[in-house]
């Protein structure tokens, strides 16, 4: 009997969990990597539930490890003293070669290190990471102009109004 090809495979699929929209409009983001998230037993219920905030985090290098600050992971209801804090650092794996290239390339003037998702794949919790540089003001607004004359240009190419 055959197996179905990898891309077939129901287990393949990510499921989405949260998305930093906020990251998005401040930041033109250049490239993107995904990373494992070590995560402790309650953490990872949370995350599963979408009990996560992505807001304000960013990825800092610091001896030879990628960490991720001021992510926000609640409390697991069930959890009791096994709950950890809510803010902690949180380690990202990564190849050792990913992460020479990644920071060398951070430390470029004006670039920063920003997750833009958490998801789960195969149980395990990813978080997509964006190599971003930040946007003025005017670039924001740029941007919004940008995406809404392309929804005017679709509206009339579809036919509808």
């Amino acid at each position: 009997m055959a197996t179905a090809p990898p891309s077939i495979r129901p287990n393949d699929a990510k499921r989405h969990l949260v998305s930093n929209r906020r990251a998005r409009h401040e930041y033109d983001v250049l490239e993107t990597i995904e990373a494992g998230l070590v995560l402790t037993g309650t953490e990872i219920k949370s995350v599963r539930a979408g009990k996560v905030q992505l807001q304000d985090a960013f990825a800092r290098h610091r001896d030879g490890e990628v960490w991720l600050h001021n992510m926000h992971i609640a409390h697991y209801v069930q959890g009791n003293r096994f709950n950890s804090p809510e803010a902690r650092e949180r380690k990202l794996l990564l190849h050792r070669r990913e992460i020479e290239r990644w920071v060398s390339r951070a430390e470029e003037k004006g670039l920063t290190l920003v997750p833009l998702s958490i998801y789960l794949r195969h149980g395990f919790a990813k978080v997509e990471l964006g190599l971003c540089k930040g946007r003025k003001l005017y670039d924001r607004r740029e941007a919004i102009a940008e995406r809404e004359a392309r929804r005017e240009q679709d509206r009339a190419l579809s036919g509808r109004e």
